[in-house]
């Protein structure tokens, strides 16, 4: 309980964004990098001298992002485009970001959507999986290139307390299903988002790879489009923090550390946490993994 009340009010932030070193030369993915979080996020590294694309499924949201954020920083973000509910859009993605670059020094897999009874676990899981699967050969070439760690720094939320495992058959239409509610199924795709992360660092962490997730804190964002304008209101009123605090999480899991990031689960803002200890089941691990692979397989 104590972890819950610190993540729903966190003491003043410890880090921020001009902590962050110099990035000149590393090559960022931002998933819903737009708006909200993801835009914050994609400010402070184009203010470090990042190479940063914002991966959207808009071009016209994605362009007037980027435009405002050149005016900001004088620094221009690059437009990719992604719509992670069409898992060919995801794989089209991939292949244009490899045939530009090279190198890939850090996935911010932000992007996410809440309250929409269908979408949540193919957005939030399933096309981000797949993302990172078609960018992993980038990813540990580059580590192997730079002899540095490269990074997968998975949103989740404090919302993946509402489920303690994952239901496979909860994601295909169905009885099982029909007895969730949206936010209980949106908790159910966070959770999923950090037993992604736990998995990958499993995986592949000895190759260079630091694979984290993290709740980015109760914030002001489109998130809360797909709630009850009543509801949404209550929830910014007594709950909700300033959208720049919630990006401190992630670039701190994007940027600074090291190792000891690998696996873990972060708090607002830029502090260690634990997740729903069920997030850290090994065998989940593997069952995730392996239906995310049937599910793109033909792909």
């Amino acid at each position: 309980m104590g972890q819950i009340i610190s993540e729903a009010y966190p003491p003043k932030p410890a880090f921020s964004v001009d902590d962050i070193h110099d990035l000149s030369g590393k090559v960022m993915i931002v998933t819903g990098g737009n708006s909200g979080i993801g835009k914050e996020t994609v400010k402070a590294l184009l203010n470090r001298n990042a190479k940063v694309y914002i991966g959207a499924r808009s071009p016209e949201r994605a362009l007037e992002a980027i435009k405002e954020l050149k005016e900001l920083t004088g620094k221009e973000a690059l437009f990719l485009k992604v719509d992670l509910e069409d898992l060919k859009s995801v794989k089209a993605a991939a292949e244009e970001f490899q045939s530009k670059e090279t190198q890939l020094h850090v996935l911010f897999n932000n992007a996410g959507v809440m309250m929409c009874y269908d979408f949540q676990f193919g957005t939030n899981v399933l096309g981000h999986f797949y993302l990172t699967k078609l960018l992993l050969p980038t990813l540990l070439s580059t580590a192997q290139a730079t002899g540095t760690d490269v990074r997968v720094v998975n949103t989740s939320s404090s919302g993946h307390m509402f489920v303690n495992t994952i239901d496979f058959n909860t994601l295909k239409d169905g009885p099982a299903r029909q007895k969730w509610n949206p936010t209980n199924l949106y908790g159910q795709s966070k959770f999923g988002n950090i037993v992604h992360a736990n998995e990958l660092a499993r995986r592949y962490g000895d190759q260079g790879l630091i694979a984290s997730s993290l709740n980015p804190g109760n914030l002001h964002s489109n998130l809360q489009r797909y709630m009850s304008p009543v509801f949404a209101k209550i929830i910014q009123v007594l709950m909700l923090h300033p959208t720049p605090l919630g990006a401190l999480t992630q670039l701190y899991a994007g940027t600074m550390g090291g190792k000891e990031l690998n696996g873990k689960y972060l708090i607002p803002w830029a502090r260690f946490g634990k997740p729903n200890s069920g997030a850290e089941d090994e065998a989940l691990g593997k069952a995730l993994w392996d239906w995310c692979e049937e599910q793109v397989v033909s792909i």
